[in-house]
């Protein structure tokens, strides 16, 4: 941990940026308890679920185009104050939901948090390679995935206790005082992180294109991009099953909120953990982090499949331990690799598209759940076994791939190199 400790002590920015993150990730997961349990005592069915993460999700494909393209034009910290402000009093008016025939605000609120995060999110990503040197670039989403995942370790557990003995309006309000803690500190950056000062020539929508033409001519690039996006189809069915797995199958006492904050506990212990163990056991090159992406898709896989088949709480906190192991490790990883990578000028649109692939596969996997819930009654655990099924076909994809990047790419820079 020294190296983290340093980094933080010798970049104010960073750790400014830094510390945001920690205060506004605490409160997402006092929101995310509150919405789940609100959603499972409005309504009680698996759709609604669905509908919940679909709100959360599908916001960010959609707005992923002009919020790469605002990453890229406009002052990246200026985005991220002015969408913490806003998300804190949307946050607020989900105190006003609190009958069945109100569900449909719920929705419209999440829909709207989401659009501000999807604005948020790519300006974050291209504004901490704006303030990292390269050769940190690996420590810093290293430690950025420890805190989101002690976060949720935290605020999960917290959360699902302050749900269950408080209510949910105390978890709203928490979670609004954090957006606005979070922009003071984003306030306090001295970087703006406004992408290159040249002028712009093209419009806004052409912007993007030319983006997606840099990811195309980059086939390597376009891969990583997609890594996050392939782990997705696997954890976005998982993401919902979780919910009914703890209140209907594996309840505390008949406490399905306390079971919920154990599994988004122990979710958050392998985030944070996993990345740390596989950085230090393969370090930071190129190949090294190309390997651990490998073995990532193999953990998730085993992971998931050790929740289809578990029948005691223990075993579903084992297999969401090892999961989320993998799932931490592939997202720092990728990330990583990204920010060394692409220009600065594309980098905005690079994560925007990044983050549209992701919450896309997310979103057909969360449709799934749903649906195969509801409609084929396949049962929680069936669900999540044909997600484990699919993390195969997923982990073999990523194998040919690196396959195929190990031929392809190395030669050329070996060329690049001796020429």
């Amino acid at each position: 941990m020294r190296e983290y400790l340093a980094l933080l002590r010798r970049n104010a920015d960073y750790r400014n940026l830094w510390l945001a993150r920690v205060i506004s990730n605490f409160g997402d997961w006092f929101n995310l308890l509150a919405s789940a349990t609100l959603i499972t005592r409005l309504t009680g069915a698996g759709t609604a679920v669905s509908y919940l993460f679909l709100a959360r999700l599908l916001p960010v494909f959609v707005m992923s185009p002009v919020a790469g393209v605002f990453a890229d034009r406009y002052e990246r910290r200026a985005i991220m104050i002015l969408t913490d402000v806003l998300r804190a009093v949307t946050v607020l008016c989900f105190l006003f939901i609190r009958r069945p025939g109100d569900i449909w605000l719920l929705y419209v609120l999440t829909v709207v948090q989401f659009v501000l995060s999807s604005l948020y999110t790519p300006a974050h990503s291209a504004l901490l390679s704006n303030i990292v040197k390269p050769e940190d670039l690996v420590t810093a989403n290293a430690l950025d995935s420890f805190t989101w995942s002690t976060m949720l370790a935290i605020g999960a557990l917290l959360g699902g206790i302050a749900a269950a003995v408080f209510g949910v309006t105390t978890a709203f309000v928490i979670d609004a005082a954090t957006f606005v803690i979070s922009a003071w500190f984003v306030s306090r950056i001295r970087a703006s992180g406004r992408s290159a000062p040249v002028e712009v020539q093209i419009g806004g929508w052409l912007e993007f294109v030319d983006g997606m033409r840099y990811l195309h001519g980059r086939p390597f690039i376009l891969g990583l991009a997609l890594v996050k996006a392939g782990g997705a189809l696997v954890w976005g069915a998982v993401n919902v099953m979780e919910i009914p797995l703890a209140q209907v199958t594996f309840p505390i006492n008949g406490n399905g909120t306390l079971t919920l904050g154990l599994l988004y506990a122990m979710t958050g212990l392998g985030t944070g953990i996993g990345p740390l163990v596989v950085r230090r056991w393969l370090g930071d090159s190129r190949r090294g982090m190309l390997r651990g992406i490998a073995g990532s898709f193999v953990t998730m896989s085993l992971g998931v499949a050790a929740v289809a088949l578990a029948t005691t709480l223990g075993w579903v906190l084992t297999g969401s331990l090892l999961r989320s192991v993998g799932t931490g490790t592939l997202w720092v990883f990728s990330s990583a690799m990204l920010q060394r990578m692409v220009e600065d000028k594309f980098r905005g649109r690079v994560f925007a598209f990044e983050f549209a692939a992701l919450t896309l596969t997310q979103s057909v996997a969360t449709i799934w759940a749903g649906v195969a819930l509801d409609q084929l009654a396949l049962g929680v655990q069936g669900v999540i076994l044909s997600a484990a099924l699919l993390s195969v076909t997923v982990t073999a994809a990523w194998l040919w791939f690196h396959h195929w990047s190990a031929q392809r790419v190395a030669p050329a820079v070996s060329h690049q190199a001796g020429g």
